[in-house]
């Protein structure tokens, strides 16, 4: 009984302390601590961080982006290019931290003070403006969910996992400025058609934009996920023009152009010139991203337990908007069901898609096809070989230069319960 009133005593006094401690408004740091005493409000699990400073995931889940060795450069720079692990992911919203990563071109990501940053807008301007970031965020702000998918997000044979094959696309919550205001702010000449953005990384990286875009939807984004935008997406501005192709989402943003033309761009013009197969009208013309879907488990790398019933799930998108319709083939696309979609569906952003499938314990080939609400139909890989002028014996994949990779992605189910990729 004794022992009790005394274990109470000591919470109580305890959590006094700690109550204390909120009341000053301040957490001392974990190395201003006594030598092995642990922060204050740290878990034995933490190893003696705080995390209540900022919370940190059970020590028990282990999702992590992974290197893209696709993209690795001579200098084997890894920090520049990551993969989104879609086969763990839960909804629709990508955590900030598991964000895929690709570099504008550049080898550095640019550490800047957010109080010395400006952006300027100037070109086809009736007034060219300098704007802080104590200013921008004195505009009317915006959040929307949107995803954002890199150009080079291309499935192919050689890919084992659909972190592999469709990890370059993540969905977030941004948060920022609409473009529009600040546009009108500054006043857009007559005979303007686009803008130029620009990047403050090493190289100045630049892209063309629509100006009909940028007036439409286009954020200045200075949040994500409801904290700023971290440095690998762009610290502390970034473009985000919904739907459209990845690289148009220029990083570290602090230069906006009005002009009357495409600027050939280093982005501009590298697909012309690495890729025969690309059509002769200027690619540039083409910025939306088509419908695209990708079942997500079980897929590359899973394993089924047994016959019986399971959850085939994955995520759907489409720069035309929002996803109306997704359907699921388990028998390598003879036929096919509806899947039951997350709702309601956000335009430009990942769809969750359903399907309950009993299965025999037989070989199986899983596929989805999504359906925008422009009611374009995710195509087949051969409706997009054929597209894009591939020969019916030409062994060759996408490769880079050929626009959105959009085709179906077929995950087969062996015997044993294995899963493996059904393009290989």
């Amino acid at each position: 009984m004794s022992s009790k009133p005394s274990g109470r005593r000591r919470f109580l006094k305890g959590g006094t302390a700690a109550l204390a401690g909120f009341t000053v408004g301040a957490i001392q740091p974990a190395d201003a601590q006594a030598p092995g005493t642990p922060a204050p409000h740290a878990h034995p699990a933490s190893g003696g961080k705080d995390v209540v400073a900022y919370g940190e995931r059970s020590r028990f889940v282990t999702t992590v982006r992974k290197p893209d060795r696709e993209a690795r450069t001579p200098f084997g720079v890894d920090q520049l290019h990551a993969l989104t692990p879609l086969q763990d992911q839960q909804g629709i919203i990508t955590p900030s931290s598991l964000h895929f990563v690709a570099a504008h071109g550049g080898m550095d990501i640019p550490d800047i003070d957010p109080r010395e940053h400006r952006l300027m807008i100037h070109g086809m301007v009736d007034r060219p403006l300098v704007f802080t970031m104590e200013e921008l965020k004195r505009f009317p702000s915006v959040s929307r969910i949107y995803y954002v998918e890199c150009n080079g997000n291309q499935p192919g044979r050689r890919h084992k996992t659909v972190q592999e094959s469709h990890g370059k696309t993540s969905c977030s919550e941004w948060t920022g400025v609409p473009l529009a205001l600040l546009l009108k702010e500054a006043g857009v000449k007559q005979g303007a058609k686009f803008i130029l953005s620009e990047a403050a990384d090493g190289v100045k990286s630049n892209k063309s934009l629509p100006l009909a875009k940028a007036m439409a939807d286009t954020i200045v984004a200075y949040a994500q996920n409801g904290e700023p935008v971290r440095p690998q997406q762009g610290f502390p501005l970034r473009l985000l023009p919904p739907g459209f192709e990845g690289q148009d989402n220029i990083k570290w943003l602090h230069r906006i152009e009005v002009v009357d033309q495409v600027y050939v761009t280093y982005n501009e013009i590298s697909r012309v010139t690495t890729n025969p197969k690309t059509p002769k009208s200027p690619w540039f013309t083409v910025f939306e991203q088509g419908p695209k879907s990708v079942i997500t488990s079980p897929s590359g790398g899973q394993q089924l337990q047994g016959r019986g019933m399971y959850e085939i799930t994955g995520l759907a998108w489409s720069g035309g908007g929002a996803i109306r319709r997704v359907e699921v083939s388990v028998d390598g696309g003879r036929t096919w069901k509806d899947a039951t979609v997350d709702g309601p569906a956000h335009r430009m952003a990942h769809t969750r898609f359903h399907y309950q499938w009993k299965w025999d314990g037989q070989a199986a080939e899983l596929q989805s096809r999504c359906t925008d609400e422009l009611n374009q139909v995710q195509p087949t890989r051969a409706a997009f070989r054929k597209f894009w002028g591939f020969a019916p014996d030409d062994p060759s994949e996408s490769g880079a230069g050929l626009g959105h990779v959009n085709y179906i992605q077929p995950w087969r189910v062996a015997p044993d319960g294995s899963v493996l990729n059904g393009l290989a």
